[in-house]
């Protein structure tokens, strides 16, 4: 099967991922991968994850987290993007074991090769959303909807 993505350098953030062949809407272009922990652990690993504004982290469900820093693959350089292409979705195991969950990266319409592939990362902090973290967690990807931020508003509160 011939790939469809490749790594490349981005003008939205250091690496992204991109398309190397037409993809069409509904095909799963990646599934994401790493080391599985739960979310004690990334805690204690990742304390100070919200004033890095990087991670490589994502929730795979209330018990277990994908920690794309060990054992990562290509998905983990997938940007953000305020108008995104991609989805990501969580896939339930037919077992049902939490730990058999997975992420998929979905295209959410065709994708011409030579696009960067993005997807909304959905960040939501416990801590106040000041405009420093807001600045930490800044958006890059150019989109005329850009918020200007990764970080999603606090539920009952407006977008700055």
């Amino acid at each position: 099967m011939p790939r469809k993505i490749a790594l490349r350098r981005s003008p939205i953030h250091g690496n992204g991922v991109f398309a190397v062949a037409d993809i069409k809407a509904g095909a799963t272009v990646a599934v994401y991968r790493g080391r599985l922990i739960t979310h004690r652990q990334a805690d204690r690993l990742y304390a100070d994850g919200a004033e890095t504004g990087h991670t490589f982290l994502f929730t795979l469900n209330d018990r277990y987290i994908i920690d794309g820093n060990v054992g990562g693959n290509i998905a983990r350089w997938i940007n953000h993007g305020c108008a995104p292409n991609c989805q990501a979705l969580v896939e339930e195991a037919a077992d049902g074991d939490p730990r058999h969950d997975r992420v998929l990266i979905e295209a959410l319409r065709d994708i011409r090769a030579g696009e960067e592939l993005t997807y909304d990362y959905g960040i939501t902090l416990e801590v106040r959303q000041t405009p420093r973290l807001k600045a930490l967690w800044a958006c890059r990807c150019g989109a005329r909807t850009c918020a200007g931020t990764m970080l999603k508003p606090k539920r009952g509160k407006r977008a700055a």
